[in-house]
């Protein structure tokens, strides 16, 4: 009798998973929230127990945009603001090591700012050889750089650890012509180029990531993380959200 095929079987073998601050806080709350940052912990485990080789870039918008201090004339100047935005992307990396090692995984945290004291400098071979022993590989302070986006970064290592794709996780299902919050008439693409995400301006990513990803021929799902099991589906090549592609 033959067996009915996975449907959550992996497509992917290297993927980079972009994501957000807003991941790790709750809903018009600063902060990180352990419940939600668990969530994300345990569809990670789920993709790693698959033998997929996961790296995870993350934001810090939960608890500091750089760009809050750097408007306004503020005395703080738009360098140190961007620096102070990296550092907060560390605190979520610490909170997203700490629940994923809580339920099993291991792990490795590396930081483009040097801070060997609670992680490890980001060092490419390096990064490709935890994925190889099955650890996932947890990606933060951005580049590195002040006035680089944490977009950006997620497009920069995918290119680097030769990912197959790079996963932007949101909380909207896809792109779409305006934002369906503003406008519930609002159209969901299914498919884009990269071509058609920068000659249309489309808020998939900034236009430096999708550049870079353009070059690479790297292909990006922009899906809804907040529904269980989507991170195993878009790891499986099911159909949802928007997926941006070189034709």
């Amino acid at each position: 009798m033959n067996e009915s095929p996975d449907p959550l079987k992996p497509k992917y073998k290297r993927v980079l998973l972009k994501l957000s601050g807003e991941g790790f806080g709750s809903p018009g709350k600063s902060g990180i929230n352990i419940d939600d940052t668990l969530k994300i912990s345990r569809q990670a485990k789920k993709v790693l127990e698959r033998g997929v080789q996961l790296a995870i870039v993350i934001g810090g918008g939960n608890l500091l945009r750089g760009e809050q201090f750097s408007a306004g004339g503020t005395v703080i100047k738009k360098t140190t603001a961007h620096y102070m935005g990296m550092l907060a992307t560390i605190l979520n990396g610490l909170a997203l090591q700490s629940c994923l090692e809580s339920i099993g995984c291991e792990t490795r945290l590396m930081t483009a700012i040097r801070m060997e004291t609670v992680a490890e400098p980001y060092i490419v071979r390096r990064a490709v050889r935890h994925l190889e022993k099955n650890r996932i590989v947890i990606l933060a302070g951005g580049t590195g750089t002040p006035f680089v986006t944490t977009d950006t970064a997620a497009a920069l290592r995918a290119c680097e650890l030769e990912a197959n794709i790079l996963l932007k996780a949101t909380k909207v299902d896809g792109v779409y012509t305006e934002d369906p919050e503003i406008n519930p008439h609002a159209q969901k693409y299914h498919k884009l180029t990269h071509a058609q995400v920068l000659r249309d301006n489309l808020r998939v990513m900034d236009a430096a990531a999708i550049d870079m990803c353009r070059g690479a021929k790297l292909p990006i799902l922009v899906f809804n993380f907040n529904k269980e099991g989507n991170i195993e589906r878009a790891i499986a090549g099911q159909d949802l959200g928007t997926l941006v592609e070189t034709v």
